[in-house]
């Protein structure tokens, strides 16, 4: 279950950043090409964040998917798999440009109480 290293880095990054803040969500952006089980990051993220700022933080996860340009005829592909071939020249130097992201996107912190 790779999801449980990656939610180990996140949850340090957002700890990082809280400063001791309570974490109401945190939005990543992570490639496709990370085969990310949604369910199983989900999971691993409650695990990481359980005894900090993040405990009972939700994660929403913005999947984005693979990019490709082609350095023969310039013809930009997406898809969700890893691009070997260039679906209109047929050439095989492709330059990727997207797939493998994972970036902390941004936290959103429990509203302050106010005490009376």
């Amino acid at each position: 279950m790779h999801e449980l290293g990656m939610c180990d880095g996140i949850v340090d990054a957002v700890q990082r950043r809280a400063a001791g803040r309570p974490v109401a969500r945190v939005r990543v952006r992570i490639g496709t090409l990370h085969r990310v089980v949604q369910a199983a990051f989900q999971q691993a993220f409650t695990h990481a964040a359980e005894g900090t700022e993040a405990e009972g933080a939700s994660v929403e996860l913005v999947i984005i998917p693979v990019s490709a340009t082609c350095l023969t005829c310039a013809a930009v592909v997406e898809a969700n798999e890893i691009v070997a071939l260039c679906p209109n020249c047929g050439g095989t130097d492709l330059d990727l440009t997207s797939g493998e992201e994972l970036i902390l996107e941004s936290i959103e912190y429990e509203a302050a109480s106010r005490a009376p």
